[in-house]
């Protein structure tokens, strides 16, 4: 009997109508695994897209914030030059005040500095 019953399921296996089933589910599977495959595809370049956006948008805003730096160091550096100018024209300005008002104590003066240099030189 048991003979009987395996001679029956190799029937029933090879049957045309079991077989037929069995590819189509293999091709829905397919289809369903392409699908899949499309879906992550899209998700892919979509994920790809975004970050190329933010990578971008990160970019600009980092020269832009390069640009706002470089523009104030410009700015300060100016504004230093100027005040340096200003200090120049104010000790040139003094110098030649206490030159003209005590011309005998600026000659010494200038006397002793040389001979203060002169000294520390030989050492």
């Amino acid at each position: 009997m048991s003979t009987t019953s395996a001679e029956a399921g190799m029937r029933d296996w090879t049957d045309k109508a079991t077989r037929e089933r069995l590819e189509k589910d293999v091709a829905a599977v397919k289809s369903d695994i392409a699908a899949l495959t499309d879906q992550i595809t899209d998700a892919l370049n979509t994920f790809a897209n975004s970050t190329s956006k933010q990578a971008r948008r990160g970019y600009r805003q980092a020269r832009e914030n390069m640009d706002t730096a470089m523009d104030d160091m410009s700015e300060r550096g100016s504004a230093m030059m100027d005040a340096a100018q200003e200090a120049y024209g104010s000790i040139e300005e003094t110098l030649e005040d206490a030159i003209t008002q005590r011309p005998l104590a600026t000659v010494a003066l200038a006397l002793g500095i040389g001979f203060l240099i002169g000294a520390a030189w030989r050492r």
